[in-house]
């Protein structure tokens, strides 16, 4: 193992000009914490706000990145040898400490999530935060086959891959989009009624669940075209996090649920990544990757998916 490595550095709150690549040391294995070698990067909205400084508790300078898959490199747990193939997702990564966008991570064992698999690496990393937000917010809601489901910000990473493992439990799926030019990746994902969402949403039907990625802006409009009784997950904020002048029992239908999800509640689970990856294998979910980016094209990357360019995920590889 080198004793430097190069890593993607936010140097302060701004633009994507605030990422700088770096020489920096390899950081040293400790007791409770195993060193990966990082072989790909998901990009997440959630890193965005971060660089543009909307994370208050972040000290900068810091490595960005809530998740990053690769090999174990070095370890004091026995679980956890040397060539082992890990995720990590969350649990600060990126945030209190130093994070995926870099060769090398420090990162708490408790993160990582050892898994087994044929997949390429830049698929590989495309997975993790997006498919376990998209199979924790389905499981939110509690979706049965035969049910119909509306996705609000149906482009986005977790967007498609809702879709696609809704699609593959039998659920009819309509999705909304912003731009027409992006409405045959949601074909792709299995989309039976692309919606875009310029005005009013005329509905093929009256959805029984509806998954919000989009947030704040939506969340009561999507109260009210949910069917009475049906359910609405928040698991996205595309368009902020805070409701102005939220009134619950004025907005919320007598019988509807509102309810959300946090990605964090995912962290180390271990058992349905495997499985997700076991389904990408097979063809069943797609990996819905966008674009893979180098690490010295980081700030390019950002630019990409501040701009709103992406049709899923972007990935980093270092």
């Amino acid at each position: 193992m080198s004793t430097t490595m190069r890593a993607a550095v936010c140097v302060g709150a701004g633009g994507p000009e605030v990422l700088e690549v770096r020489d920096l040391p390899v950081p040293a294995v400790r007791a409770g914490w195993s060193v990966v070698r990082v072989q790909g990067a998901g990009l997440n909205r959630s890193e965005l706000r971060t660089r543009q400084g909307h994370s208050p508790d972040v000290r900068f300078p810091r490595v960005l990145g809530i998740e990053c898959v690769g090999v174990v490199a070095a370890s004091t747990d026995p679980a956890l040898p040397a060539g082992t193939t890990v995720a990590a997702v969350m649990g600060e990564m990126g945030r209190e400490f130093d994070g995926g966008y870099a060769e090398y991570a420090l990162l708490p064992d408790a993160l990582l999530m050892p898994i087994t698999t044929t997949l390429s690496w830049d698929v590989l990393a495309a997975l993790p935060e997006t498919y376990l937000t998209a199979q924790g917010a389905l499981d939110a809601l509690g979706i049965e086959a035969g049910t119909r489901l509306l996705i609000r910000g149906g482009t986005s990473s977790v967007g498609l891959a809702a879709a696609s493992i809704a699609g593959g439990h039998g659920v009819e799926i309509a999705s909304t989009t912003r731009r027409p030019d992006k409405a045959g990746a949601l074909t792709a994902a299995g989309v039976s009624h692309v919606l875009i969402d310029d005005g009013p949403l005329e509905l093929p039907w009256v959805p029984d669940y509806v998954l919000d990625l989009v947030g704040a802006r939506t969340a009561v409009d999507s109260l009210s075209l949910v069917r009475r009784g049906g359910t609405v997950c928040v698991a996205g904020s595309l368009s902020g996090w805070s409701i102005a002048d939220f009134q619950p029992v004025a907005m919320i239908p007598s019988g509807t649920r509102l309810t959300a999800f946090h990605s964090k509640d995912m962290k180390g689970r271990t058992d349905v990544l495997q499985r997700i990856v076991g389904e990408v294998e097979a063809g069943v979910y797609r990996p819905n990757v966008d674009r893979v980016f180098g690490l010295d094209e980081v700030v390019e990357a950002h630019r990409y998916m501040e701009e709103d360019r992406a049709s899923g995920k972007l990935v980093v590889v270092p």
